[in-house]
């Protein structure tokens, strides 16, 4: 396979790995979504705010890393090991799904624009876990990929997470009843599960299996 696909693929992957989960970023749009409320604004923002997060984890921590060995070997391990974590905790959800439930009926859903645009800000910006995620974690391992593929690795996480926001918040009105059930979690969640496992695999078997 050629390298710059290969490189595009693993962020794709990666990216859409970390970002498809239950979480309060992903329920809002959700529910937003069936509200049919300041829909566009709403992803724009997430997905912005995840593009300008990808961009300084490969430009900034990527570099540093890249430029130490040992940061190097401890950034494969390190997020082989949260992979490998993230993975089991989508398995247990899989096993013990629970069905997302929204209240169609909430009062406080933005209706203007600059309220639809400062609540969606906030839902991406004060959850730690964007950070270790974008920064940290798709930042170490953009770092492993060559100079010149690594655009393309962030160029596929980004596309991952603009995919995964537009096709959530105009999807939520026909997903709405499937995620309803909990069999639509089980297969969700299992997915998530075998990609993180499957990325976990491939950091450390190219770290050393030279």
């Amino acid at each position: 396979m050629n390298q710059t696909l290969q490189a595009f693929i693993t962020g794709t992957f990666t990216g859409a790995g970390l970002i498809i989960a239950i979480g309060p970023q992903n329920a809002h749009v959700l529910r937003l979504g069936i509200l049919r409320r300041q829909v566009l604004p709403t992803v724009l923002v997430c997905a912005c705010v995840d593009a300008v997060l990808i961009t300084a984890g490969l430009s900034g921590m990527g570099a540093l890393v890249q430029a130490s060995p040992v940061l190097l070997q401890v950034a494969a391990v390190g997020g082989a090991l949260f992979l490998g974590w993230y993975g089991i905790k989508a398995a247990r959800r899989a096993f013990h799904p629970q069905a997302m439930t929204i209240d169609r009926a909430a009062a406080d859903a933005p209706v203007a624009i600059g309220a639809a645009i400062g609540t969606a800000a906030a839902f991406s910006l004060l959850n730690p876990h964007v950070y270790l995620d974008t920064v940290v974690l798709l930042g170490s391992i953009g770092s492993q990929q060559a100079p010149g593929l690594r655009p393309w690795f962030g160029l596929g996480a980004v596309l991952a997470s603009f995919s995964w926001f537009f096709s959530l918040g105009y999807g939520a009105r026909y997903l709405a009843p499937v995620f309803a059930r909990p069999l639509a979690w089980r297969v969700l969640d299992g997915a998530i599960a075998f990609i993180m496992w499957c990325i976990a695999g491939s950091l450390l078997i190219g770290r050393f299996a030279s």
